[in-house]
């Protein structure tokens, strides 16, 4: 047996056969021959090239009774030539054309790959916040990589295999049986003999290689939470060294062991089918010996049926487990398909518009939202925890709201915590819809707007700003990438962070490490507040942009926002009294309603809730 026949039958042998009793689904079946009729050319060559490397692996076997008993045996040099020849020949065209059936393979199939991948990170990109906020990051990637890798494998190891294998195995048969009937039905009796074996075998790798998975997954998971800087702070502050080596250790010993187990579980498989594959040749040649001696067959005959036998085991094997194969690679699919049926909530409308020109201002016309229901938005096994069957309603959190900020104007949204104000400006950036009312901007339904225009002309800076694991320079130029040298220089300068940057070695081309953690918290947030002002949106959407800053920087900070919101509309949630006594209306959020407006003055004339947050929040910093 073949190298290569032995490592198809171990793959398939070690299939997953839970998938085996699955239905096909033949909505499903048309659907991945969509994705096949982009390479349907390609198929095709690539299956012409499968029959004749089939036909080929055969041919020369059958030349070797040409080769022993015309040539050789009659001592005729010239059959000997030609024959050697003619099959050195066979070999080069079976080489060559196994390169070609490679190409095409790989075509195919990274080809594929290439499609789904770029389609699912698409269509994830355009889920809404609320889809990231549950699904697990290691879920998603494994949808990108392992599934789609499945599914890659229906249309290259499945399907050439099948075709292959049944091309080889029929051919194979049908010459044997054309060279002695009574070899090749003792040759079908002893499948049964290899066949149970490997199938015991297999099911004893599967679960071997399950466990394995599992154990490289908790290991690899434990790596992740430590070695990012946020799980290796929390390390450095709590944990215990000697326990956290302890736990690894033990985790990597039982990798380790495993590890053993499954190699000597390959050695016995490979022995196996080796063994078996030897014992079938000596039974053929102490049989066919005797046919021989009896001048039923010649010499020549009997070393064909040796030379076809090497090649019959393998694919029949591995074509007693064409079911497995094929509803594993649809499992695959279906798992990616999961995902790109996933609708997302936040959708363009085919008739968007862009914002108009000009500055912009802001209406909530009688805004209710309740947060949807898990399954609106995610799908339980990205989740990586047990769903509740039965599903909470996301409650209601904002309920007739009306408000509005005149353009170039700056509002402070103020409250007690879960009230409703990061939500608030989640919808202005139209992370979600409304499921009541009408967020306006311009004076058009943000539903009605087109993404690229929102997002120009709409600028966030958040408590927590995110920096990507790059140089400060690319992190600037996300917002902006055509922004030139001294666009990054002027936006550094007015957010204060130009002098520090400076004097970096490296200048704009720092790296930032790990979410920014190389920054202080303050430098960070400035940096973030560059990119703000290198975007320079019409709309400002502040959520504590200043909340990390000590009092020095948030003091320059403050001269760069009082700059830039200059002529800007500005929505702010703000828990700093400067921020607020300059605010040109305060909205007073309590339980997803507007409770009080007003501006500072007026509304602690009032006595009512934003007086009481003044005294308790304020006051400490009314007093400095």
């Amino acid at each position: 047996m073949s190298m290569e026949n032995a490592w198809m039958t171990y793959r398939s042998m070690t299939r997953d056969r839970s998938v085996a009793g699955n239905r096909i689904d033949r909505a499903l079946v048309r659907r991945i021959f969509g994705y096949a009729g982009r390479y349907r050319g390609i198929i095709a060559f690539y299956l012409v090239t499968l029959v004749f490397v089939s036909l080929l692996s055969v041919a020369q076997p059958l030349l070797v009774p040409r080769l022993v008993d015309d040539g050789i045996s009659q001592g005729n040099a010239r059959v000997v030539t030609i024959t050697a020849l003619t099959m050195a020949a066979l070999a080069i065209v079976d080489a060559a054309l196994g390169l070609v059936s490679r190409w095409y393979s790989a075509r195919i199939g990274e080809g594929l790959i290439f499609d789904l991948r770029t389609e699912v990170y698409d269509h994830v990109q355009r889920q809404s916040i609320a889809f990231f906020t549950r699904a697990q990051t290691g879920a998603l990637i494994s949808r990108l990589n392992s599934d789609v890798m499945g599914a890659q494998q229906a249309f290259t190891s499945t399907l050439g295999g099948v075709l292959g294998n049944l091309i080889s195995a029929t051919v194979v048969l049908i010459a044997m049986f054309a060279l002695s009937w009574q070899v090749t039905v003792v040759s079908l009796v002893l499948v049964p003999v290899f066949l149970i074996p490997a199938r015991w075998m297999g099911r004893r790798l599967q679960i071997l290689t399950r466990e394995q998975m599992g154990l490289n997954a908790d290991m690899s998971t434990q790596m992740t939470e430590r070695f990012n800087v946020a799980g290796a702070l929390l390390v450095k502050l709590f944990g215990r060294p000697e326990d956290e080596t302890a736990s690894f250790s033990n985790r990597a010993e039982r990798v380790r062991d495993i590890g053993v187990r499954m190699a000597m579980a390959n050695r016995w498989f490979f022995t196996g089918l080796a063994l078996v594959a030897s014992l079938a040749t000596a039974i053929v040649y102490g049989l066919g010996g005797n046919l021989v001696i009896q001048q039923v067959l010649t010499i020549g005959t009997l070393l064909a049926l040796v030379g076809l036998l090497a090649q019959l085991y393998g694919p029949l094997t591995a074509l007693s487990n064409v079911r497995v194969d094929v509803m594993t690679a649809l499992v695959s699919f279906e798992r990616v398909f999961e995902v790109l049926d996933l609708q997302p909530m936040v959708k363009e409308s085919a008739d968007a518009r862009p914002l108009p020109d000009g500055p912009l201002g802001v209406r909530f016309d009688h805004v209710g939202f309740r947060y949807p229901r898990p399954s609106e938005i995610s799908l339980a096994s990205l989740e990586g925890v047990a769903r509740e069957m039965v599903e909470a309603d996301g409650g209601e959190v904002l309920s007739d709201l009306t408000f509005d900020v005149q353009a170039g104007t700056l509002t402070a949204l103020v409250g007690p915590s879960g009230a409703g104000k990061t939500t608030i400006t989640g919808l202005l950036t139209r992370l979600y819809d409304p499921t009541e009312g009408q967020v306006l901007v311009g004076g058009m339904d943000l539903r009605d707007v087109t993404s690229e225009s929102l997002r120009d002309s709409v600028g966030v800076v958040t408590q927590d700003s995110h920096l990507f694991h790059d140089s400060i320079r690319h992190n600037l130029l996300y917002a902006r990438p055509d922004a030139t040298e001294a666009d990054l220089l002027e936006a550094c300068r007015s957010a204060h962070i130009l002098t520090l940057i400076e004097q970096l070695p490296e200048g704009l081309d720092t790296v930032v490490g790990d979410r920014g953690h190389r920054l202080s918290g303050g430098e960070k947030q400035r940096i973030a507040l560059a990119r703000l002002l290198l975007k320079a949106p019409r709309v400002v959407v502040l959520d504590e942009a200043t909340a990390h800053l000590d009092s020095e920087s948030e003091s320059a900070v403050q001269r760069a926002l009082d700059a830039a919101l200059v002529g800007r509309t500005s929505v702010v949630i703000a828990h700093r009294l400067s921020t607020i006594r300059r605010a040109d209306q305060i909205l007073v959020v309590d339980a997803g309603r507007v409770v009080e407006r007003g501006t500072h003055e007026t509304l602690l004339a009032a006595g009512g809730l934003y007086a009481d947050l003044y005294r308790t929040q304020f006051s400490d910093s009314a007093q400095h």
